[in-house]
């Protein structure tokens, strides 16, 4: 997955953290659309392995 791909579903997560929810949810929609099929696959994982980063909590 490129880096900003990555980066802006990091920020997506701090914004959810910090109770942003419409702001996080268009940051990542936007990067989700930027993505390419294979990247598809990548932002699934990782979004499947750091659901805690958005709700603050490590697992």
């Amino acid at each position: 997955m490129r880096p900003s791909l990555e980066s802006a579903l990091r920020q997506s997560a701090e914004l959810t953290r910090n109770n942003q929810l419409v702001k996080a949810m268009e940051v990542a929609e936007a990067a989700i659309r930027r993505a390419d099929g294979y990247e598809h696959a990548e932002i699934r994982q990782w979004l499947t392995d750091h659901a805690g980063d958005f709700v603050g909590r490590e697992d």
